[in-house]
């Protein structure tokens, strides 16, 4: 392989970096959904793959779709085109990503609405994990207390990537991102109360493990599906 193709495969591999699984909060390169990159004079053409045949279509055609999107933002690619592969509605999807249908012109009367809906669902999900992720350590090292914690501001986050990440889902569903925004806020954006902190947080703590939990699973049922070793990462691995 040239050193510009390598070169093209990284811009690609990059791309696809951005574009998570709904549900788990992961990307997909690092979930090992990526299967095959190829590149040719027309163009990439991108092959994903999921868990299992029966993952919902829903967030099937959304990782397609995104993943498509992810990839026309890259310029000089040419033609792109992604495919699902192995999933009972491949098919139905590839055909719909490829005529531009989308979600609703490709599955009718099966898709009760768009996409938008479930995507902010699960974009509430990742941010109230994220809190709790940057939230611990904080308490862990005793310089806030519990009682403080609705206090606490993006300014007293380490940076790190545990910040890196809360600030680009707080980014996602809208929020404020400077740096004396309080950390404990509702989806809306409403500061916790103080009596609320201690409930709210076994909340965000729940919401982390069944997220983390989904991830570990969806791994294994992978690596069961697909006994090869040839699963495409990104080389830059980013924290959740």
């Amino acid at each position: 392989m040239t050193a510009t193709a390598v070169s093209v495969e990284a811009e690609i591999l990059a791309a696809l970096s951005t574009v998570y699984d709904p549900e788990l909060d992961q990307p997909v390169t690092e979930l090992g959904f990526v299967r095959s990159v190829a590149v040719d004079d027309d163009g990439v053409e991108v092959h994903l793959r999921l868990p299992t045949a029966f993952c919902a279509p829903n967030f099937a055609y959304l990782m397609v779709s995104d993943a498509h999107d992810a990839l026309t933002a890259v310029s000089g690619l040419g033609r792109v085109r992604v495919v699902l592969d192995d999933h009972h509605d491949s098919e139905k999807i590839n055909r719909g990503m490829a005529a531009a249908a989308g979600y609703v012109g490709t599955f009718g009367v099966e898709a009760e609405a768009g996409l938008d809906e479930l995507r902010g669902t699960f974009q509430r999900k990742a941010h109230l994990a994220a809190i709790e992720r940057c939230c611990r350590p904080v308490l862990a090292a005793g310089a806030w207390t519990l009682e403080e914690l609705p206090l606490l501001e993006l300014f007293d986050l380490p940076e790190g990537p545990l910040k890196s990440a809360l600030l680009r889902r707080r980014e996602a569903i809208g929020l404020p991102t400077d740096s004396h925004a309080r950390v404990l806020v509702d989806h809306d954006g409403t500061p916790v109360a103080k009596s609320d902190a201690a409930l709210w947080l076994r909340l965000a703590a729940a919401t982390r493990v069944s997220i983390e939990g989904n991830a570990h699973f969806c791994r294994g049922l992978l690596a069961t599906r697909y006994a090869e070793v040839d699963l495409v990462v990104s080389n830059t691995r980013s924290r959740s």
